[in-house]
């Protein structure tokens, strides 16, 4: 099918009512042959691939193991976001339903600027898909690394000629600092506007922790924010309250629950004084949803103030809330209607919306429910939260 039919198809869904968005936290698929055309020649055996069970089944491979999580056909559901809304693409069939299934615009950078046009969004900043799926299964911190910088080059390869409307974002991996804090200088150079890291380390450390403050100096002094994205983890970040709840019949239980691994992560960045350390580090905390920070916040404020904030005092001397205000910004769902109410009481310049665009979380129509949100904000504030506040954020033009 080609891609001017493809575009017809997309034509029932709705556009924004506003000019200038930005799609704080969109994502790709990326191509199945990423890892072998991208990896140094020396890591290119070990690549990422999909492949197939002896049932036609996909499955991720990763260096040379069938992954533990995305199996069993997984892979063909991650883009599934428009096929969700009843959107279906007739397409001359590969060898892999990861590509057959994929929704227009997420493989192809042309594309996704012609799906923008049609939703009426300026900009998207993008993630990956599968790269937030096999950091859980890699323990190798060499190949770890070695598979973040390929990644990292094709995100920028893949951005490069949008006329900046797709932005790169560089995925890292703490489990090794040193390397982690030359990746940030490397994608700095190569382009990339922002960086980020999952909400566990390998190492069990949490992602504050002193040990990575190289990584947090490099950020800041090249510029670019420092994003929490959730992604799968490994068995040992379950909590023990319950035997189990991990699995295909507990997938509404896991994704009610994942934005747990993300607060986790960012309240750390307080434990351990990052902010004040950095006082010109940008954090950035992402698809947790927006409406809970208002609580937090209140929460952190409250123990802080307590006899068993006393210890961190010294580390951090203002309130944690005032180290948001200045520092850190978080990006919320479409759908979120209590967050109105939030971003009056934390300041509306610290929030941006994000689609997760090509995943399943939603149906394609979260323009409906965007319109919708934006309605309910003050209307000087639309503006920054539409889009302005990521520009300031990014450094964007």
């Amino acid at each position: 099918m080609d891609t001017q039919r493809q575009q017809e198809s997309l034509k029932q869904l709705p556009s924004l009512d506003t000019k200038g968005a930005i799609d704080a936290d969109g994502h790709i698929l990326e191509p199945p042959d990423l890892w072998e055309k991208y990896l140094e020649p020396k890591h290119r055996d070990r690549a990422i691939r999909i492949q197939k069970d002896d049932e036609g089944r996909e499955y991720l491979e990763i260096d040379g193991r069938s992954s533990r999580r995305v199996r069993n056909g997984m892979p063909a559901g991650l883009g599934a976001m428009d096929r969700v809304g009843g959107i279906v693409y007739e397409r001359e069939p590969t060898d892999l339903l990861y590509v057959d299934n994929a929704p227009f615009g997420a493989m192809d950078p042309a594309e996704r600027v012609a799906r923008l046009d049609l939703e009426g969004i300026e900009t998207a900043i993008l993630y990956p898909t599968l790269g937030v799926l096999w950091v859980a299964e890699c323990e190798d911190e060499e190949i770890v690394q070695a598979y973040l910088r390929a990644y990292n080059r094709f995100i920028v390869d893949f951005c490069s000629d949008s006329g900046g409307r797709l932005i790169p974002i560089a995925q890292l991996s703490l489990g090794d600092p040193v390397a982690a804090e030359r990746e940030v200088i490397r994608a700095a150079e190569d382009g990339v506007k922002g960086v980020w890291v999952p909400p566990f380390t390998t190492t069990r450390l949490g992602v504050g922790h002193p040990d990575h403050d190289r990584v947090f100096a490099a950020a800041q002094e090249c510029g670019l924010p420092l994003g929490i994205h959730p992604s799968f983890e490994p068995s040992w970040t379950i909590p023990g309250r319950y035997s189990e709840m991990r699995g295909f019949q507990y997938t509404f239980f896991e994704n009610v629950t994942a934005g747990d691994a993300v607060r986790h992560a960012f309240t750390s960045f307080f434990q351990y004084g990052v902010l004040e350390k950095f006082p010109e580090l940008k954090l950035v905390v992402l698809e947790a949803g927006g409406s809970w920070l208002g609580h937090w916040l209140d929460r952190m404020d409250a123990v802080y103030a307590s006899p068993q904030g006393m210890l961190i005092r010294d580390s951090l001397p203002e309130l944690p809330s005032h180290y948001f205000k200045k520092q850190c910004w978080i990006s919320s769902d479409p759908d979120e209607t209590t967050l109105p109410g939030v971003m009056q009481v934390v300041g509306p310049d610290r929030f941006f919306w994000a689609s997760d665009f090509p995943h399943p979380d939603h149906a394609p129509d979260y323009i409906t429910h965007l319109n919708a949100l934006v309605r309910q904000l003050p209307e000087e504030t639309r503006p920054g939260f539409l889009g302005d506040n990521v520009r300031r954020t990014y450094g964007l033009s």
